[in-house]
């Protein structure tokens, strides 16, 4: 069951090994796992078509693996601790054995309501238990879940149902955040007048606000679980059946749904979960992420499960009731493992340190940083207030289509250096590409970041258009995955990444393609284009900086600021807060090549603050409208 590497020399081994013998490698991690068939094959691939398959023939659940095996050793032992938003509430603690019933309990609700293997069921809850309960149900029974973000809004619930095909949504009447409440079961009733596919929602009672219900459709969560035993047999499930679909934003304006299947994804998350964090028996483990992010997934409930830990889960927010919540919750439950994302540091950087130093925070041993690069100064801060100069920072960099973290430190066991994620995991071969596709083997340079073997937790496929999934990650360098980040190694062969080489922005760790937020934009009645750029920002890593041509532009400030608010009213209502632009720029044309090609180089040096670095622009169709975008700059 002891997955973990216990020295550097260790990791050179192993991962000198896992590429020499991928498949020896990859056999000896999986076959300490419970198979209910043992598979014929370790790996079949091609990054052509592309087909990637793990494990061929063996039959899993991957449930079994997170919750079975461990009730004869740790039946007692703590597996989830959930903390509630108000710190005068109770915390929940479920052992191994409760929280198996449960699953099995809410399984049997599932299957009562005629939900069946390959069956998709859209999650859309706050931050409570219910969650990971009625994520690990679906796993057991074999239908696919597809968690929402508690913060999208109708019209994105209502596009990922569609796209799903989903056959029920699981939600609650409303969620906590901070010091307001949101309404959740009101934005499903409205994502459901455009999805016949949904034939039952379930309701779980989280802030008792008694929500309207339609008969035959909505099942209260009490009502549902009403007489159900307490047992329920895992269902066997090929090593390749589809475990979940997680959307995440491309560069079309269509979300694209990334699929992971119970083998492969099993294995690497557990894995990765044991070494980055080199968690101990005994250790208390919190991600501060939301499950409805691939961080939520592989790192708060299947990779610390699989690994017998006990994990916790936070509903409320890093700044409420004040900015020193985290640093309260990690002495009051002896957090010794802390992730947590650049942007809440930053934020919490800004209240300066004297919410940090009123605690101890002696129990931390790892600390780590997910969803972005994390800036120098951010790293220091983390190290010297938080880890007290003692605790290693493992800087993860991974993706929702990865699976699992990619390019890391591993606890006090590797190197460290600010701003720079490390190396590779034992088993992932990242290489750096120059423009022509050609390997750049030296160090000490920089250039595409992608992966030339696939690893267990790859993504197969997105959701109903495998084509869509060859395009955007297999087609622009034959044989390679492409990240679409650019990367630079030291002379140490540690990686740093750069960020996106693509049109994607990373605001707070959470990626939104630029024609996803556009395509928002120009659903408002004024605006007949629009284009999207990132700029620093100093809490978020990036801003959304948005440049837009209206038929009448508005004159006078008021009706300008106005229009900034209608343009971001649509935009929340389109995708969901956490997708509203910034800055919104007014301007009379974009500046496009002569074939139409918007010239975001431009708008990115004009957002960024830099209009002396613009480069050529003779060539553009109107050469003019840039003079006026860069007088009017924000």
């Amino acid at each position: 069951m002891d997955l973990k590497i216990n020295s550097f020399d260790e990791y050179k081994e192993q991962y000198a090994l896992s590429v020499s013998d991928p498949d020896g490698f990859w056999d000896n991690i999986a076959k300490t796992f419970t198979w209910r068939r043992p598979y014929d094959k370790v790996c079949e691939w091609n990054f052509d078509e592309p087909s990637v398959k793990w494990f061929l023939n063996g039959q899993v659940n991957i449930t079994e693996n997170a919750l079975d095996r461990h009730l004869e050793t740790r039946g007692n032992k703590l597996a989830l601790i959930w903390e509630p938003n108000d710190p005068k509430e109770r915390a929940v603690r479920w052992t191994y054995r409760e929280l198996h019933a449960k699953v099995c309990e809410f399984a049997n609700a599932l299957k009562a309501q005629d939900i069946n293997k390959g069956d998709r069921v859209v999650i859309y809850m706050p931050m409570i238990p219910e969650l990971t309960v009625a994520v690990l149900a679906c796993a057991r029974i074999g239908a696919v879940h597809s968690v929402v973000f508690a913060g999208f809004s109708a019209h994105a619930i209502a596009d990922r149902i569609q796209d799903a095909q989903a056959k029920m949504v699981i939600t609650a009447d409303g969620l906590n955040r901070g010091a307001k409440q949101v309404p959740l079961k009101r934005v499903v009733d409205e994502a459901l007048q455009a999805c016949p596919s949904v034939e039952k929602v379930i309701v779980y009672d989280c802030v008792g606000w008694e929500p309207k219900m339609v008969d035959g459709r909505d099942i209260p969560w009490d009502q549902a679980i009403r007489g159900m035993a307490k047992d329920c047999p895992p269902t066997a499930m090929d090593s390749e059946d589809m475990l979940f679909i997680l959307y995440t934003s491309g560069s079309t304006g269509k979300p694209k749904g990334v699929v992971h299947t119970h083998g492969g994804y099993m294995v690497y998350a557990a894995y990765s979960f044991q070494n980055v964090f080199q968690y101990e028996e005994s250790d208390i483990y919190w991600c501060t992420a939301d499950i409805g992010w691939i961080t939520g997934h592989s790192y708060i409930v299947y990779g610390p499960l699989l690994s017998g830990a006990t994990t916790m889960m936070f509903e409320g927010v890093p700044t409420y009731p004040d900015p020193g919540r985290f640093w309260q919750v990690c002495d009051k439950h002896g957090v010794n493992q802390f992730y947590t994302a650049p942007t809440a540091i930053r934020a919490l950087m800004a209240y300066g340190e004297d919410h940090v130093l009123s605690y101890s925070l002696d129990s931390l041993k790892v600390l780590g940083t997910v969803g972005e690069p994390i800036n120098e100064e951010a790293w220091r801060w983390y190290h010297i207030h938080v880890g007290k100069e003692k605790c290693p920072i493992v800087d993860t960099w991974w993706q929702t289509e990865t699976g699992g973290i990619m390019i890391s430190g591993l606890g006090h066991l590797s190197p460290m250096k600010p701003a720079h994620a490390g190396y590779p995991l034992p088993g992932i071969q990242p290489v750096l590409l120059d423009q022509e596709g050609k390997e750049i083997k030296e160090n000490g340079v920089e250039g595409y970041l992608c992966m030339k073997y696939p690893w267990p937790s790859i993504l197969r496929t997105t959701y109903g258009d495998h084509e869509r999934c060859r395009v955007t990650y297999f087609s622009h360098y034959k044989g390679h995955y492409f990240t679409g980040d650019g990367a630079k190694r030291d002379e140490n062969g540690m990686y740093r990444i750069i960020g996106r080489v693509d049109d994607v922005i990373n605001v707070s760790g959470h990626r939104f393609g630029t024609a996803e937020i556009e395509n928002a934009i120009n659903a408002n009645g004024i605006v007949v284009e629009s284009a999207v750029v990132g700029y620093p920002h100093d809490i978020k890593g990036q801003g959304i900086y948005a440049y837009v041509v209206c038929e009448d532009l508005p004159k006078d400030p008021s009706a300008i600021e106005t229009a900034r608010a209608e343009i971001v009213e649509t935009v929340v209502e389109q995708i969901g807060k956490i997708a509203k632009p910034e800055k919104i720029q007014f301007v009379s044309g974009l500046p496009k090549t002569r074939s139409g090609k918007i010239m975001r180089r431009i708008l990115r040096k004009v957002a960024e603050g830099e209009p002396d670095k613009l480069g050529d622009t003779s060539t553009l169709l109107d050469p003019d409208v840039v003079e006026e975008i860069v007088k009017g700059a924000l």
